[in-house]
C-alpha cells in the first residue's frame, strides 16, 4: 500500500493524465467498411472518422510519447488494459475500445487508485481488476465523448452496464462519427439533442444527408451539427437558412463563421434577423453588413445585438440612427462593441457632462463609442491639461475627437487659450451666403448640428447625387433639418426615393424637408397613397409635399377617413411600418 500511496501522488502522473486530458488523444485511421446495425459489438469492423479524424489524431499524447519517462507507464499499461478488456472480453469494435480506453483519463486514474498495488504491474493489475470487477462501460464512454463526470452522473442508464446492450446507442454513435464529427464532440450533442440516439436504423443519416441536399459540403454539415446539436430536433434552422438566401447569403457562409465551441439559439437568430429587416434595411444591404460583420447575427446568438438596439432606443435613438450605426459598423464583436459603448457613457458621466447632451452623442455616434476604448478620465485631463467642462465642449462640438483619446495614444496638451471650436462651421454657413454676425447667422448655428467637416460632407453628398449646388444652398437654408443627419442616412433616403418610389433626385428641391421625415413616415404614406392610385381613388403621381406635409391627423382626414376598408387598410399599413 506504501507504493499505492506514492503512485497517487507521483507529480508526474497526475501531470500526465492532465495532458492526456486536455490533449484528448484518440485512435489513429484505420480501414473503411461498412454499418452493420444489427451486429454492431458482436461482429466488429472498421470504420473511418473522415474529415475531424485528421485534426485529432494531430493532437499527441505526451505520455504515450515520452518512452523514456517511468512515470507514465502506468498509465500506458492502464489504457492498454482498459483497451484489451473492452476489446477482447466485452467484444467491442477495436477503434471504439481505443477511443475510449485513450480518452477516459479521469476513469483510469480512479480504476489506477483502485487496482494498483505496485507502479510495475498497473496492467496485470487493471485485468485482473476488470476480470473479477466488471465496471459500468457508459462512464468511460461518455468521457470519452467529451463530458465530465459531473455531466454524465446523472444520465447514466440504471438497468444496464454493458455498452452492447444498447446497441442502438451504438449504432448512432457510429453514424455520427463516420460522418466526419470528432468522438469527442458527440457528448454535447448527446447533453442537447439527446433523442437523435434512440433513432431507427437510417433515420439519423438521412437527417444528416438532407443538411447537404440544401448545398453544405459534409464537412460543413459535421461542424454545424457539432456546434448546434439542437437543429436536429427543431425546425428554426431551415427557416434561418431561407432568411438568409434570401438576402445573398450562402451556406459556404455558415460553414466559414460558425464555431464548434459555440451553440447557437436559432430562434433568437431569427428574432435577431427579423429585427434587422424591421430598420427598412435592404436585402443587398443586410447581405453586405452580415459579410462584412458575421458577429451581428451569429455572435451570442444575435442576443447582443438586439440588446444594443434596446440601449441605442432607451437614448432616444430612432430607425435612422440604428440603420446608420449598422451601416458604419466597426468590423469588432458585437460584445465587444456593447462593452466599448457602455465604458463610453460611463466617461462621459464622469466628466458631468449633461444627460442630455450624452443622449444625443450616443443616438449619433455610437460608432464612435462603440469601436474604441477610452483613456481614463484622470489620465486624459493630465495628458490635454484641460478641465471637465472644456473637454465637454470639445465633444459636443466634434465628437469624432475622441477617436484621439483612445487606450495606448499619445495626447498633446490644448493650447492655454481656449480654441474657437465654430470657426469651422462659420466658414461653411458664409459659403452659403450666411452674413457673418446677423441674427440669420446666430440662429443657423444652433440650429445645424455637427461640426464644420460633417456639415460640409453632407452637403457635398446632396450635390454629389446630381442637385445643382445653388439649389442645394436653397433646400439647406429652407429645411436645416435636412443636413443635421448623417451621410449614410442621407444616402439611403434618396436611393429610396429614386428606386423604389420611382421619383427623380430633383424633387427633393421642391420638398427637401423629404429628407428629414422617418422611414417609417415615408413608407406609411405612401403605401396608402400607391393604394388609393392603384384602386383610382386617387389620380396622378402625388408630389412629395402632397403625400408628407400634412400632420398625421390631417393626412387620415383626407385620405383615409372616407370608408371603413380605407381605415382597414391603414392599420394594416401602420402595424407593418411601426410593430416593435
Amino acid at each position: 500500500m506504501n507504493n499505492l500511496s506514492k503512485l497517487r501522488i507521483h507529480p508526474i502522473l497526475k501531470s500526465a493524465f492532465v495532458n492526456l486530458s486536455e490533449n484528448n488523444l484518440t485512435h489513429s485511421k484505420t480501414t473503411i467498411g461498412g454499418t452493420n446495425f444489427n451486429h454492431i459489438t458482436r461482429n466488429p469492423r472498421f470504420y473511418r472518422r473522415k474529415a475531424s479524424v485528421q485534426s485529432i489524431n494531430d493532437r499527441k499524447s505526451n505520455v504515450l510519447l515520452n518512452e523514456d519517462d517511468g512515470s507514465s507507464k502506468p498509465l500506458r499499461e492502464a489504457q492498454d488494459a482498459l483497451i484489451e478488456y473492452l476489446h477482447s472480453t466485452r467484444s467491442l469494435q477495436y477503434l471504439d475500445a481505443e477511443n475510449i480506453g485513450r480518452n477516459s483519463p479521469e476513469f483510469l486514474e480512479k480504476l489506477l487508485k483502485k487496482g494498483v498495488e505496485t507502479e510495475k504491474d498497473a496492467k496485470q493489475s487493471i485485468t485482473r481488476l476488470l476480470r473479477y470487477h466488471p465496471i459500468n462501460e457508459f462512464e468511460p464512454f461518455f468521457e470519452s465523448m467529451g463530458l465530465k463526470p459531473c455531466e454524465y452522473s446523472s444520465i447514466l442508464p440504471r438497468n444496464i452496464m454493458y455498452l452492447s446492450d444498447d446497441q442502438v446507442l451504438l449504432a448512432n454513435y457510429h453514424v455520427l462519427c463516420e460522418y466526419g464529427i470528432a468522438p469527442n464532440k458527440i457528448g454535447k450533442i448527446f447533453l442537447e439533442a439527446r433523442d437523435v440516439f434512440r433513432y431507427d436504423h437510417g433515420l439519423l443519416i438521412s437527417k444528416l444527408d438532407s443538411f447537404q441536399e440544401m448545398g453544405f459540403s459534409q464537412s460543413g454539415v459535421a461542424k454545424i451539427v457539432a456546434s448546434s446539436p439542437n437543429l436536429l430536433v427543431n425546425r428554426d434552422f431551415s427557416e434561418v437558412l431561407d432568411r438568409l438566401a434570401s438576402v445573398g447569403i450562402v451556406n459556404s457562409w455558415f460553414e466559414e463563421h460558425i464555431l464548434e465551441e459555440d451553440s447557437y439559439d436559432w430562434s433568437k437568430i431569427l428574432e435577431t434577423l427579423s429585427l434587422l429587416e424591421k430598420f427598412s434595411i435592404r436585402n443587398q444591404d443586410l447581405g453586405e453588413l452580415l459579410c462584412k460583420n458575421p458577429a451581428i447575427l451569429m455572435e451570442n446568438s444575435g442576443a447582443t445585438t438586439i440588446s444594443l438596439v434596446v440601449l441605442l432606443i432607451k437614448f432616444g435613438a430612432s430607425i435612422d440612427d440604428i440603420l446608420s450605426m449598422f451601416k458604419q459598423f466597426p468590423e469588432i464583436g458585437i460584445q465587444r462593441f456593447m462593452s466599448n459603448l457602455k465604458n463610453g457613457y460611463h466617461f462621459l458621466l464622469a466628466i458631468e457632462m449633461d444627460i442630455n447632451d450624452i443622449s444625443s452623442i450616443i443616438r449619433t455616434h455610437p460608432t464612435v463609442l462603440g469601436s474604441c476604448v477610452l483613456k481614463t478620465v484622470k489620465t486624459l485631463l493630465n495628458g490635454l491639461n484641460s478641465g471637465k467642462k472644456r473637454l465637454c465642449d470639445i465633444i459636443k462640438e466634434n465628437p469624432l475627437e475622441m477617436k484621439n483619446w483612445v487606450l495606448g495614444t499619445k495626447v498633446k496638451a490644448l493650447p492655454n487659450s481656449k480654441k474657437d471650436f465654430p470657426q469651422k462651421k462659420i466658414r461653411f454657413l458664409l459659403d452659403l451666403g450666411f452674413i457673418e454676425n446677423s441674427s440669420e447667422m446666430s440662429k443657423a448655428l444652433k440650429s445645424f448640428r455637427g461640426h464644420g467637416g460633417e456639415l460640409q460632407e453632407r452637403f457635398d453628398c446632396l450635390v454629389n447625387v446630381g442637385l445643382r449646388r445653388e439649389d442645394v444652398v436653397e433646400m439647406v437654408k429652407s429645411a436645416p433639418q435636412v443636413i443635421n443627419q448623417t451621410k449614410e442616412v442621407l444616402e439611403m433616403k434618396i436611393d429610396f426615393l429614386v428606386n423604389d418610389l420611382g421619383y427623380p433626385v430633383s424633387s427633393l428641391v421642391a420638398y427637401p424637408a423629404f429628407l428629414a421625415c422617418s422611414f417609417q413616415k415615408i413608407k406609411l404614406r405612401f403605401a396608402m397613397c400607391n393604394w388609393l392610385v392603384d384602386r383610382g381613388k386617387t389620380k396622378g403621381k402625388l408630389a412629395l409635399s402632397t403625400v408628407l406635409a400634412s400632420s398625421d391627423r390631417n393626412f387620415v382626414r383626407d385620405k383615409v377617413d372616407r370608408d371603413p376598408e380605407r381605415l382597414e387598410v391603414w392599420d394594416k399599413f401602420k402595424n407593418r411600418f411601426y410593430s416593435k
